[in-house]
């Protein structure tokens, strides 16, 4: 069963500027992480596993 995005809580970096323009969202559910465009927030929605979510932080964060 898939999550409704009005389901999550979706959340912006602390890295975001205030105008909230080309920013991006993440929620966590039971099922993994939920990332979306602040600006489409009913447009698609990218759903990985938790394990994914974490292999990607830690590759980006070198």
């Amino acid at each position: 069963m898939s999550i409704v995005s009005s389901e999550l809580n979706w959340f912006k970096s602390s890295y975001s500027g205030s105008e909230g323009d080309s920013c991006v969202e993440v929620a966590f559910s039971s099922t993994g992480v939920h990332v979306r465009d602040s600006k489409t927030q009913d447009g698609p929605r990218f759903d990985v596993s938790a394990s994914a979510w974490c292999d990607f932080l830690g590759r980006v964060g070198r």
